[in-house]
């Protein structure tokens, strides 16, 4: 990620963070929608998901300037998610989803350049999740 990318994405979080609790429901809305068998994977009541779910995204989003630092603790987030049942392929819908959310919960300001900085954000940090997981999964 590119310093511009990274205060593109800090700031355009800023932006969502006061609207966390409808960006969680919009997000495991379309989540579902696009991909309703990862519903099974959490609980029926989503209101401690959502918190989580948010206040990662803030942790990560204000990590993202230490990205060295940042990434140990990355890659643990993805062996955590490798007990739950969580494969590579689950990071695309879920950054579908994510996307879709910002552009919702952004509007205007969810310009071609935020939605770029995301994405790479995105792929970078499911990548380094995704490594997590398989590390998790050669060491057992």
């Amino acid at each position: 990620m590119t310093p511009v990318q990274i205060k593109l994405v800090q700031a355009s979080f800023a932006k969502v963070a006061p609207i966390a609790a409808t960006a969680a429901d919009l997000f495991y809305g379309r989540l579902f929608e696009i991909a309703p068998h990862l519903r099974e994977m959490f609980p029926e009541d989503l209101t401690e998901q959502k918190k989580k779910l948010m206040a990662m995204l803030g942790t990560v989003v204000a990590g993202l300037d230490r990205l060295d630092a940042l990434m140990p603790a990355v890659r643990a987030l993805g062996q955590s998610h490798a007990d739950y049942g969580v494969t590579s392929a689950h990071f695309a819908p879920v950054g579908v989803a994510l996307l879709w959310t910002l552009k919702k919960g952004l509007g205007d300001d969810f310009t071609p350049e935020v939605r770029e900085a995301w994405a790479t954000a995105y792929s970078a940090l499911s990548q380094a999740m995704i490594a997590g997981a398989n590390q998790m999964s050669q060491a057992a």
